[in-house]
């Protein structure tokens, strides 16, 4: 599967199912995140059921405060 993610081409051999999943794989499961898929923006409350496909493209946004 090809994904591509914040603008770079990214490949699985072994392809996440779901947001959730991706994130997991991409070691950002336990980090506060914005994702939008295809241009949408989505609710961490959606990850999970979020499907993915070939060719898809996701920005995936840390959230970092800032002082």
């Amino acid at each position: 599967m090809k994904l591509t993610i914040n603008g770079e081409p990214k490949s699985f051999d072994t392809p996440p199912s779901n947001v959730a999943q991706l994130l997991r794989m991409l070691d950002l499961n336990d980090k506060p995140i914005v994702v939008e898929h295809n241009q949408t923006a989505i609710a961490p409350s959606e990850f999970q059921n979020r499907r993915l496909s070939d060719g898809d493209s996701l920005e995936v946004i840390t959230i970092a405060a800032g002082g």
